[in-house]
């Protein structure tokens, strides 16, 4: 794919964009109001409601591996195209879902296009940004699923309270139909037919990991463990504090500062390179935890949501920004899919581990070890990826 883009906010990469924004205002608005259809409209319970949760996780995690090798046989335009519509026509499947066993399987296949989706929307988006500002075009991608974070849940909730649900999940498919028009007007190439081969040969570990990402994926791993206890359990934690009310708030501040220093730190990346954002992104967010595990007043908790927003929302796009330069330029399908299994395996196990360390030892505990965690990836990094790097 050749882009004749000559700045970064191209009209592609602005159609990238809004696309990717609708697709996770969608992803957090199902997550927000999904258990209060549940619980509520269905009859079903509240662990019913967390199995929703992960069925869609879990075949997200399972399919993500193979999605670099399902861009590299399919090439990234007939990727986009079929995986966009698949999951148009599930998003559209929540307005039949009338009954818990439909809704669980909905659930599961619709966890399988999510992933395709999202991995091969890296790629497509990459094409459009300049090569000198490539870690200021990435941040402001992964700043339309910041973006997400906040609308999505703001916008389900809202209309959860006046609407039934199958009216909201009428709107929310609209909005992945838009993101769908949206992509059929980016210019993308015809894809290349792969070379063919002197003979067949068997699907090996290179088919489904790009091993110069893979350190970086490692990582990812690691800092997403320790976002598994905000984004699990920052409710429950607040409630605990007796400032459930404030949970939304914490989520508002988080985003706000993510999004604040994206244009600053992008443009620190291509500067100065990755070790100029790394390295104060990871202290911010492990002093943002240590903060977390203390506080006793509602000024702590949105100072913590500062520092950590400033932490992991700087460090994210920069880890992933990283992962793609590294790799061949044919190989950036399966970078990203290296990249993303690296992070959905954190979330998935953080969220188990953080809650068992939670029951076991308290919130103070588990966000202390979380910190200490981040710390730890801080050596990690320099010295299997900062030196790989230089």
């Amino acid at each position: 794919m050749n882009t004749a883009a000559q700045h970064l906010w191209n009209k592609p990469f602005i159609l990238c964009l809004a696309n990717n924004l609708f697709l996770f205002i969608f992803y957090f608005a199902q997550t927000a109001i999904l258990p209060i259809y549940i619980v509520n409209d269905l009859g079903g319970s509240l662990s019913q409601a967390g199995l929703a949760m992960t069925l869609f996780m879990a075949s997200a995690i399972a399919v993500r591996p193979f999605s670099g090798l399902i861009i590299e046989k399919l090439g990234a335009k007939k990727t986009l195209y079929i995986s966009e519509t698949l999951f148009c026509l599930f998003s559209l499947a929540y307005v039949m879902a009338d009954n818990l066993t439909a809704l669980l399987l909905i659930r599961f296949l619709h966890g399988i296009w999510f992933s395709i989706l999202t991995t091969v929307a890296v790629p497509i988006a990459n094409e459009f940004i300049p090569a000198a500002r490539k870690g200021e075009g990435m941040g402001y991608f992964l700043m339309s699923i910041n973006l997400g974070i906040v609308l999505g849940p703001l916008l389900g909730l809202s209309l959860i309270q006046s609407m039934p649900y199958t009216a909201i999940a009428g709107i929310l498919a609209g909005f992945i139909v838009l993101g769908f028009i949206f992509c059929l007007l980016i210019p993308l190439p015809a894809d290349q037919k792969p070379e063919p081969r002197a003979e067949k040969r068997r699907l090996g570990v290179h088919d489904f990991i790009e091993f110069k990402a893979l350190p970086v994926a490692l990582m990812a791993m690691m800092i997403s463990f320790s976002y598994a206890s905000i984004m699990s359990f920052i409710a429950t934690f607040a409630e605990s504090k007796h400032m459930l009310a404030y949970a939304s708030m914490f989520f508002a501040v988080f985003a706000l500062s993510m999004m604040v220093l994206r244009p600053i730190t992008g443009k620190l990346y291509d500067r100065k390179g990755p070790n100029a954002v790394v390295y104060p992104a990871l202290i911010l967010f492990a002093i943002g935890l240590a903060v977390l595990a203390q506080i006793e007043s509602v000024a702590g908790l949105l100072f913590a949501a500062v520092l950590i927003g400033m932490g992991f929302g700087s460090a994210q796009p920069c880890l992933q920004t990283i992962s793609i330069q590294r790799s061949p330029k044919d190989r950036i399908g399966h970078a990203t899919s290296t990249y993303f299994t690296g992070y959905d395996l954190g979330i998935a196990t953080g969220s188990i581990v953080i809650g068992m360390l939670i029951a076991d030892a308290g919130y103070s505990a588990a966000y202390l070890c979380c910190a200490a965690l981040v710390l730890f990836s801080l050596l990690y990094y320099k010295f299997a990826v900062a030196q790989k790097s230089a």
